[in-house]
């Protein structure tokens, strides 16, 4: 089975990092990913990963562009293919 990982990362005005988490954790996809994943950062970074079965070609869904008035930039991202899951301590045992 292939896996494609795709990355959504913005970064907030300053001040409104929870304002965009808030945002991001509320947009919906069209479709159920394998996993999704959210996370912050320094300077009010938002990161989610979401994992698709098929190809980084495949037209998996992606989020959205945020309002302006949230982020200091657009978004980047990026698609990635698995090459592999090692030393996963929740799967180890």
């Amino acid at each position: 089975m292939t896996v494609t990982t795709l990355m959504w990362e913005a970064r907030a005005r300053e001040g409104r990092g929870p304002d965009l988490l808030a945002w991001t954790r509320a947009q919906p996809l069209p479709a159920t990913p394998l996993r999704r994943e959210t996370f912050t950062a320094a300077q009010d970074r938002v990161l989610v990963l979401t994992w698709w079965e098929g190809e980084s070609d495949a037209g998996h869904p992606e989020l959205a562009e945020p309002p302006e008035d949230l982020v200091t930039r657009a978004v980047h991202r990026w698609r990635f293919a698995s090459a592999g899951v090692e030393g996963d301590a929740r799967t180890d045992a």
